[in-house]
């Protein structure tokens, strides 16, 4: 059931209230932390208040304007939107306190805030995009509004950062662009309300081009191999903007796209027939693996965490590829779950500098003694990717092997299994450096991050723990992404 609300435009546009009212009054610290904090949570809650009907069935849809031919824009709270959209909005409210206390004695806290909020405001926009117009419209505002946070510092590395970043995702958002004018020109619409809109009269030559075109513009964002290389670059932005990155906004838009062209533009009953998700998934196996691999040899925490972003991200996408229940239920659980686990690590990261201004992985002998509650938080999130049952990634690799073996592609296994592998042998031993080996020279006393930083990342480490211990649990968020397959599979 469809029903007309206002809701889903709300939602996007307190954010962009939000960073107005940075830019203008941001100078005074106790407005510029008011205007944050409160659009954080107003917008978590017009986001949580569409949650019951949402599980219901419902649809709220508003459209803002129609320009001619069908094309408009327009915004849709279905429950594959609502999902991503919970997700972001959440993990804002955690983000924003912890950029309070990481950026309190930054002098560019004006700027910051500000692009910092547009970000989310854009994201938000891509998860209630009724078409692929209005998609495209807030996926480059995205990228502009990126760049000022991963140049934030301004460095000769971190402008080349910045250029690297845009010239990979404008040219990405082209090929979205040229792929969206194409399936208008194929069907006279470009809604994603519909479990897909493509049929296979067009021709395979062209449905094939199409779906090269917007996978290539996706996968960019998404970071999958070889459309990688701005992310690992991208860390030298403040680790509040590596959060926002990873876990909230960019590389999640990049997969949120790749999901929508699978499900809502060819749908799982052409693609099916087609066999165009086989290199797809191919792909992202390749991805998840390699990017594993070079992970185990960062020395740079946030480089390390970043590769092991361009392997966790693949999930989606391989889950996406597999065009069965089970495994679009792990495609779309796991934007929750890879997010609370790597935005924990993040703030972990960005926690230990700040209170150590330590940044490499082999200065870390001896920090859980230090900072016990922080390094805890880290091995809870280590353990969610190593996929331990109990926490929240044995859920995502529990259904996707399980949507391996619906498939029979039982390759899809062995590519779980060498995956959790590979996690645990870039993650254990920071756990085990942290917690099991002594500092080097004269032991530091106990001395935990400020409450803003470790809060926060508190906070998200036991959301991990929550997400693996409720799917059964009606109205958590495995409800909703039952719900959203049921619509793609018209269950």
């Amino acid at each position: 059931m469809e029903v007309v609300d206002i809701r889903p435009l709300l939602a996007p546009a307190m954010s962009f209230a939000c960073a107005g009212m940075v830019f203008l009054f941001g100078r005074k610290t106790h407005w510029r932390r008011f205007w944050m904090l409160s659009a954080a949570t107003i917008k978590m809650l017009i986001v949580l208040s569409m949650l019951p009907g949402s599980l219901q069935g419902v649809v709220y849809t508003f459209d803002l304007v129609d320009f001619t031919g069908g094309i408009g824009l327009g915004f849709r709270a279905d429950a594959l939107g609502m999902f991503f959209a919970l997700v972001s909005s959440s993990l804002w409210v955690a983000t924003t306190v912890y950029a309070i206390g990481y950026m309190r004695e930054d002098e560019k806290r004006v700027r910051f805030f500000g692009f910092f909020a547009l970000c989310v405001s854009t994201t938000v926009g891509i998860a209630f995009a009724e078409n692929l117009l209005t998609f495209f419209l807030f996926y480059e505002m995205l990228t502009i509004c990126t760049y000022p946070l991963v140049i934030h510092y301004e460095t000769p590395e971190a402008l080349s950062a910045g250029r690297a970043y845009l010239t990979y995702t404008l040219i990405g958002g082209a090929f979205v662009l040229v792929g969206t004018v194409m399936v208008h020109d194929a069907t006279g619409t470009i809604s994603l309300g519909h479990p897909g809109i493509l049929d296979a009269g067009i021709g395979t030559g062209r449905l094939g081009f199409i779906f090269g075109l917007l996978v290539i513009g996706f996968a960019t964002k998404a970071a999958l191999m070889p459309l990688h290389g701005w992310l690992p670059r991208a860390m030298v932005a403040p680790t509040p903007v590596s959060a926002l990155l990873h876990a909230v906004a960019v590389v999640k838009a990049g997969a949120f796209g790749i999901v929508r062209t699978v499900y809502n533009v060819f749908g799982v009953d052409l693609l099916d027939g087609l066999g165009f998700t086989l290199p797809l998934a191919a792909l992202a196996a390749f991805t998840i693996i390699t990017a594993s691999v070079i992970a185990i040899f960062q020395d740079d925490l946030k480089r390390r965490l970043a590769y092991s972003t361009i392997s966790q991200i693949s999930y989606i996408v391989l889950a996406a590829s597999m065009l069965t229940p089970f495994a679009a239920t792990a495609a779309i659980v796991h934007f929750a779950n890879q997010a609370l686990a790597k935005i924990t690590m993040f703030f972990v990261a960005g926690a230990i500098q700040r209170t150590t201004g330590k940044t490499n992985v082999h200065e870390l002998a001896g920090i859980g003694h230090q900072m016990p509650w922080t390094m805890g938080a880290f091995t809870v999130a280590s353990l969610s990717f190593i996929g331990m049952p109990l926490f929240a990634g044995f859920i995502t690799k529990w259904y996707i092997s399980l949507g391996a073996l619906e498939s029979g592609q039982w390759w899809f296994l062995l590519v779980m299994i060498t995956s959790s592998l590979l996690n645990a042998a870039y993650f254990l031993p920071i756990v085990y450096l942290a917690f099991f080996k002594p500092a080097r020279g004269a032991a530091a006393p106990m001395k935990e991050a400020r409450p803003t930083l470790l809060v926060p990342t508190l906070v998200c480490a036991i959301w991990v723990i929550a997400l693996g211990t409720t799917s059964e649990v009606a109205g958590m968020p495995f409800s909703l992404a039952e719900a959203a397959v049921r619509f793609v599979f018209r269950m």
